[in-house]
Formats: C-alpha cells, structure tokens, sequence
C-alpha cells in the first residue's frame, strides 16, 4: 500500500513571467524623497504608482510615479484608488507609453501592510514590482531595493505571498550621481561648488580606470577569466574617446574653463547692477 506523501509548500507560478530586473531613474528617488518629505504629519510612510515600461529582456525600466494618498494601520490598509486612477489618466494624455509597472513607499524593507497594497495593484497590472526607498536611513544610508511577489500554496489553498528581492540598476549621468550621493547621507557639512564636484568626480574616475587596467592585465595574464561583455563595453567606451594630442586636450579644456568663469562673472555683475537698480527704485519711491 503506497503511502501518501504531505503537500508541499512552493510558490505558484503566474500566466506570465515575472521581471528579472529593474531599472530605476534618479528623477523618481528625488519625486519619492520630495513625497516623503511632503508627507502629512499623521504619516509614517508614502506610497504611490510606478510608471515606466518593461523591456524585452524581463527589465522593468522605470521612468515616472507620484504619490497616492493611503491609510493604514496594523490590520487594514485604505488607498485612494479614485486619485490614483486620475492621475494615472492624466499620465497617460502626457505620456501614453508609460504605463503602470508597480509601486513604491518609503521605508526599510516590506512592511505588514505591503502585502494588501501588493495585491491591489496585482490587479491593476500583472506581476507588479515593489520598490522600498529607506528614508529614515536605518543603516546609515538610503537603501533602496525593489522585489516581486509570488503566491505561497499548500496544495490547492493559498497561505501567503512572498516578496523577493531582485538586481536594481540605478542609471544616473554625473550631475545625478553628485547629488544622490548627498542625498545618500545622513549629514552634510555643505553642498559641493562646481570645483570640488569635479575634482571629487575625477578623482572617481582614475579609480575606475585603475579597475579596468586591473581586470585588463589579469585577463593578459590569465589569472582572470575573460568576459565578452566587458570587453566589449570596454572597446566601445574606447573608440567613443575623441583622438586629441595631450596640447590639443589642454588647450581644449582650458578655454572651456575660461568660457565658464566668463559665464560666472558675467553673472555676478548682473546680480549686482539688478541689486543697485532695486535700491535706486526703492530710493525714488521713498522721496
């Protein structure tokens, strides 16, 4: 007599595939700090909607969002869902290819409440990411991670839903850079002027240069396995590079610092002439 084995626990699987990856703008980290910052002062924490698209290679890329007012507390959550359907229709007369693709809220981490808020946008869009930004720098940094969800059943019945973790890639230029790393820390003396934001960004830069000289000469030497992609990146950030003799460069970025200081002085006697004027116009009005 054949003995019956126990059901198991495993997640169910959806009638799409889930997102491998996302891919976040630096414009939304400053819309969800700026919401946080805004908040109510009964609130601990913000949601809101995920606008962007998904990429053919599983990438959740994300471009917009904004904020939906919620409440919620240890046992139930309330959203706003007509708001959110308002502006998500105003989104869509702006922009009709970003479309929903999750949520967000500020926080370390998914909370208790997550997992309702998780399954109202279940229905609003298939296989919805969570992206969580830790506003209250539990670690000493804004940790910022995103996750997908996936049902958890006992044979046929459901239990729970369980959120895991997937790879964010944060694509910033370097003006981005420069201030999510001010926003990355929980004190800041002062703000960088241009001078020490570009000595702090070159000083990055022959970091990262050193990094692929490294990997170039373990590859030559064959103490490190070669990887197409990386060479490939490499080439093309090669031949992207202008070919300019060193007195070529020199002359080239010397009158461009030239142009800029022309540019900043140009300004300060504006500020000032606008300032006399504003004390001359005071002046009459008072005689």
């Amino acid at each position: 007599m054949a003995s019956s084995s126990p059901a198991l626990l495993f997640p169910s699987t959806s009638s799409s595939s889930s997102p491998s990856s996302a891919r976040v703008e630096a414009v939304v980290l400053f819309n969800i700090c700026d919401s946080y910052v805004r908040r109510p002062d009964q609130a601990d924490r913000v949601i809101g909607t995920l606008l962007g698209s998904l990429l053919p290679d599983g990438t959740v890329h994300v471009r917009n969002s904004y904020v939906v007012p919620h409440n919620e507390s240890a046992d139930q959550v309330a959203i706003d869902i007509e708001y959110h359907h308002n502006m998500y229709a105003s989104h869509q007369k702006v922009n009709p290819k970003e479309v929903i693709v999750g949520w967000f809220s500020t926080g370390f981490g998914v909370s208790g409440g997550s997992t309702l808020i998780h399954d109202f946008y279940s229905r609003e869009v298939q296989n919805p990411i969570h992206l969580t930004v830790d506003t209250g720098f539990t670690r000493g940094e804004a940790s910022i991670k995103a996750y997908i969800s996936s049902n958890l059943s006992l044979g046929d019945r459901h239990l729970a839903a369980q959120f895991q973790e997937i790879p964010l890639d944060l694509r910033m230029i370097e003006a981005e850079k420069a201030g999510f790393a001010i926003l990355k820390s929980t004190m800041v003396e002062k703000l960088p002027n241009d001078l020490e934001g570009m000595e702090s960004s070159m000083e990055k830069l022959y970091i990262l240069i050193d990094e692929i000289y490294k990997y170039v000469d373990d590859v030559v030497e064959g103490r490190v396995a070669p990887d197409h992609k990386i060479g490939r990146f490499i080439s093309e950030s090669v031949a992207s590079m202008p070919k300019l003799s060193p007195a070529a460069f020199d002359k080239l970025f010397n009158d461009k610092i030239q142009d800029n200081l022309a540019l900043v002085y140009l300004s300060s006697i504006t500020r000032t002439q606008i300032s006399i004027a504003e004390k001359l116009n005071t002046a009459a009005q008072v005689l």
